[in-house]
C-alpha cells in the first residue's frame, strides 16, 4: 500500500518497473525516515539495539513483534517523546532529535483514540487546526474534506459516545490527518475493535492511506493485521529488526527460524543438511525416517545443522502413498482443527513428531475425508519448504 492507484503493489521483492511501488528497491529513491545505528537505553535495559532502517515516502510500514520487543519505543522516538541514546533519526534528511514533538511534521494516533468527549466529531477534527490558528474558511474546508475522506459526514454533530467504536476510530484518524503530516504513527489503532470490525477497518485504513499519500507507520502485535495493511513489515525481537521485507517475502522466504515461527502457522523440522546436487540438499532428521529432499540457494556445509520450515498449506494429505513425491511420510491423524474454510490435520509420525497439513474446504461435505486415528500420507515438493541455518 501507500501508492497512488496507478501504482499497484508488488510484493515479489524484484527490481521495480513502471507502475510498481517498491522504492526500497530503487537506488535513486531517498528514504523519508532513516534510523542510523540507533540505540535506546533505559538505565541498564537496552530497548533498541544499534538499529538501522529506511522507510520511504507513501509507505504503509508495519512494526511487528511481541510485547517488549522495542516497536513502541521506535514509534515514541519518531514522535519525539523519547530521544535516542546513540545514533541519528532523520526525517526528510533532517536530524529530528532537537525538534520538539509539536514542531515535527509527524502526528500520532493512539489506541485509546483520546477524543474529547464534550466536543462533537466536527470539533474534534478541527481541534488541532484551531490551535494552529488556521483561517476559518480553510479550517472549515479541511474538516469537511476529512469528514468525506473518512465517511463521517452524517455524524459530524454527534459526540463520541453517540457513535460506534469503528466510527470513533475514524474520527481519531481524521483528526490525525487534518494537519497533513508527512508521517502518521498508529499505535495499535485497531486493538479496541472486535475481530470482524477490525478486519473491515484494515481495508478502510489502506484506502485512506492510499488516497492521502501520507506515510503510515503502524505498531501492532497482530500478524494478520500487519500482513494485510503493510507495504513492508519489520519483524522485531529484543530491540532488533530480524527481517524487514514485503509481506509475501516475510511469509514465503523468512530469513530465520524466529521469523518463520512468528508469522503464520509452520512446521519446523530439525535436521542436518548435506549437499545433493545444484542447490539441492538431503536432510537427515528423525531417527528411522527416510531423509528429506530440500532446495536452497543458501550454501550449507555437509552435516550442517538446519531447520526445514514448511507451511501446512504446502503439505498434501492422502490415504495412499503419492507417486513420485519428493518427500512422503506416513503417520496417524492425532488432531483436527476445523476452521470453516480450512481444516488443519495434526499428523503424528512414528517417534512422536507432529506435522500439520492444511486443506481448503471448497465444498460442503457430509463427513470429513480423514478422521482421528486414520493412517495417512503427507507429502510435499523439494521447493515447498525453506531451509534455514540451525
Amino acid at each position: 500500500m501507500g501508492q497512488p492507484e496507478t501504482a499497484p503493489r508488488s510484493a515479489t521483492g524484484e527490481m521495480p518497473h513502471a507502475g510498481v511501488f517498491e522504492p526500497w528497491n530503487d537506488p535513486a529513491e531517498s528514504p523519508l525516515i532513516r534510523f542510523r545505528n540507533v540505540t535506546k537505553r533505559f538505565g541498564e535495559f537496552t530497548a533498541i539495539d544499534d538499529l538501522t532502517l529506511d522507510i520511504y515516502e507513501r509507505e504503509f510500514f508495519a512494526l511487528l513483534g511481541p510485547s517488549g520487543c522495542g516497536k513502541t519505543t521506535m514509534m515514541r522516538m519518531l514522535a519525539g517523546f523519547e530521544a535516542p541514546t546513540e545514533g541519528v533519526i532523520e526525517l526528510s534528511g533532517q536530524d529530528i532529535a532537537p525538534i520538539p514533538p509539536n514542531k515535527r511534521a509527524v502526528n500520532m494516533m493512539f489506541q485509546s483514540y483520546a477524543l474529547f468527549p464534550h466536543l462533537s466529531v466536527w470539533e474534534n477534527i478541527a481541534f488541532g487546526l484551531r490551535r494552529d490558528r488556521m483561517p476559518k474558511r480553510d479550517l472549515e474546508a479541511r474538516v469537511e474534506e476529512m469528514l468525506r475522506l473518512t465517511r463521517l459526514d452524517q455524524f459530524a454533530r454527534r459526540k463520541p459516545h453517540q457513535i460506534s467504536g469503528g466510527q470513533r476510530q475514524r474520527v481519531a484518524l481524521a483528526r490525525s490527518l487534518a494537519k497533513a503530516p508527512k508521517l502518521l504513527l498508529l499505535d495499535e489503532p485497531l486493538g479496541a475493535l472486535d475481530k470482524k470490525l477490525r478486519q473491515d477497518t484494515q481495508f478502510e485504513l489502506m484506502d485512506i492511506q492510499e488516497k492521502t499519500g501520507t506515510t503510515f507507520v503502524i505498531v501492532t502485535h497482530d500478524q494478520e493485521e500487519a500482513m494485510t495493511v503493510a507495504s513492508r513489515v519489520a519483524v522485531m525481537d529484543n530491540g532488533r529488526i530480524i527481517q524487514a521485507d514485503t509481506p509475501a517475502r516475510i511469509y514465503e522466504s523468512p530469513s530465520s527460524v524466529y521469523v518463520a515461527d512468528f508469522i503464520g502457522d509452520v512446521n519446523i523440522i530439525q535436521g542436518r543438511a548435506t549437499p545433493d546436487g545444484d542447490e539441492a540438499y538431503r536432510v537427515d532428521w528423525a531417527q528411522g525416517q527416510t531423509p528429506l529432499t530440500a532446495s536452497s540457494a543458501t550454501r550449507f556445509e555437509p552435516g550442517q545443522a538446519c531447520h526445514l520450515a514448511i507451511r501446512p498449506e504446502k503439505v498434501t494429505i492422502s490415504s495412499d502413498r503419492p507417486a513420485d513425491a519428493a518427500n512422503a511420510v506416513q503417520g496417524k491423524v492425532h488432531d483436527i482443527a476445523y476452521l470453516g474454510n480450512l481444516s488443519t490435520y495434526h499428523v503424528e509420525l512414528p517417534g512422536g513428531v507432529i506435522i500439520k497439513a492444511q486443506t481448503a474446504n471448497t465444498r460442503r461435505l457430509s463427513r470429513r475425508s480423514y478422521t482421528w486415528e486414520d493412517t495417512v500420507w503427507l507429502s510435499w515438493t523439494a521447493t515447498a519448504g525453506v531451509l534455514l541455518a540451525g
